[in-house]
């Protein structure tokens, strides 16, 4: 299985007043194309700051970052930003959907973001998803109008509709109750298996993390167990 996430040697420091907080203490890891992998541990362990820095949102002050073989840490925000629309995509906790927008115009802009305003998704593709996550009946909704377990399902398909190489995935049952929690989850598994869609997934719950293929867990900025 190919690598399509390398990490290597990866530290993150900030100075807080006086203070050196080392958030991330020297992480190795290597996530093969395909795998849902999940990374769990307590609040401070490191884990936002990895999955940020994963997505290019922060600059490491160590270390190396590759996503399908782009080196992203030494690379201008300019180019950060291109791979992040080219190759990355996010489902956050909040949903972070426009609310003035329907569905299928949150999904839309999203394809306008990804080919810088030229169609590159068929519909084919589009059905696919829209179906696999059972939306089909909810495009012409706006947020509002949408349970939390809708809103995140759509903010699944925004991720998802242009094939990323890999989608970072930052608690995203923490704000849906137990049922809806399970609904998300069980769809990632199925993006995951059907679409062959590589996740790397944050969490601080263990139920959600065993939902994975490969659970590591995090502790005071270092990888302490990985059971791939």
């Amino acid at each position: 299985m190919s690598a399509i996430l390398k990490i290597e040697n990866l530290t993150m420091t900030y100075r807080v007043g006086k203070v050196d907080v080392h958030a991330l203490r020297g992480v190795n890891l290597s996530v093969g194309r395909g795998e849902f992998v999940s990374i769990m541990g307590p609040s401070g362990c490191g884990k936002s700051t990895l999955l940020h820095v994963l997505g290019g949102l922060l600059k490491p002050t160590s270390g190396r970052v590759l996503i399908d073989g782009e080196d992203l840490t030494n690379m201008s925000d300019a180019d950060r930003t291109d791979v992040r629309r080219r190759k990355i995509g996010f489902v956050f906790q909040r949903f972070n959907l426009f609310p003035t927008l329907s569905a299928e115009g949150n999904l839309r802009l999203a394809e306008h973001i990804h080919g810088q305003g030229k169609k590159i998704i068929d519909d084919e593709t589009r059905r696919e998803v829209l179906k696999l996550l059972r939306l089909e009946n909810k495009m012409r909704h706006k947020p509002l109008e949408m349970s939390g377990g809708e809103q995140q399902r759509v903010a699944l398909a925004r991720a998802v509709i242009n094939r990323p190489a890999i989608i970072l995935a930052d608690e995203p049952t923490g704000n849906l109750d137990s049922e809806n929690s399970e609904v998300v989850l069980n769809m990632l598994k199925q993006l995951n298996r059907e679409l062959n869609q590589t996740i790397v997934m944050i969490t601080h719950n263990p139920e959600a993390a065993a939902v994975a293929s490969r659970m590591i867990e995090m502790r005071d900025g270092i990888i302490v167990k990985d059971n791939g």
